[in-house]
């Protein structure tokens, strides 16, 4: 039973740092399953651990984390991701949920595009903001926290997988509060 909810919030943890960054968290757990014992792959997944598989995560991370520095590029970016990201969220959740044969493979796939998906848009929604406050030139420094923290969370998520789930919950509710307080100022003005 323990072992079920830590990997639950691995899944969720996995998901969370996909919609932050795609492609960092699948080579993460890709690396993790193949040389180590921290997470185990079931079929389908365990084709991560293919070569071709690392090779073509590592390629397209390095496009991601590259054009995501690059002001209206990474806007671009991020329209594209819209489908990229919750994707790779939903492959990580069932992936790294180990309960997919318990929970239906569908529900898993959801609940990774509801995760990912929820930090891809609040990213897509502050992204604009960063590249009007700062003419662009806070771009790449916001884009390399982020991939920082994607890489934090997603190891995070298959050490510790409570951590990231109440970093998770704990900046997601920030981002409403800070959001609503914001709607509100505006609405008194």
């Amino acid at each position: 039973m323990v072992e079920a909810f830590s990997n639950l919030f691995t899944a969720f943890g996995l998901s969370a740092s996909a919609g932050l960054n795609a492609y960092l968290p699948m080579l993460v757990v890709a690396l993790a399953a193949k040389y180590t014992t921290l997470i185990k792959l079931n079929e389908p997944w365990d084709v991560m651990t293919s070569w071709w598989v690392i090779g073509t995560l590592a390629v397209l991370l390095l496009i991601e984390m590259t054009v995501d520095k690059i002001p209206a590029v990474d806007t671009l970016n991020d329209i594209i991701q819209t489908i990229g990201r919750p994707v790779a969220g939903a492959i990580l959740f069932a992936a790294g949920s180990g309960v997919v044969g318990d929970l239906h493979p569908v529900l898993a796939f959801i609940a990774g595009l509801i995760m990912a998906g929820s930090v891809h848009a609040i990213k897509s929604v502050a992204r604009p903001a960063v590249t009007v406050t700062t003419g662009g030139t806070g771009n790449w420094l916001v884009s390399i926290i982020e991939d920082i923290l994607a890489l934090i969370a997603a190891i995070l998520a298959i050490l510790v997988p409570i951590i990231v789930v109440l970093m998770v919950i704990f900046l997601l509710g920030a981002f409403f509060v800070w959001r609503s307080r914001r709607r509100a100022g505006v609405a008194t003005a």
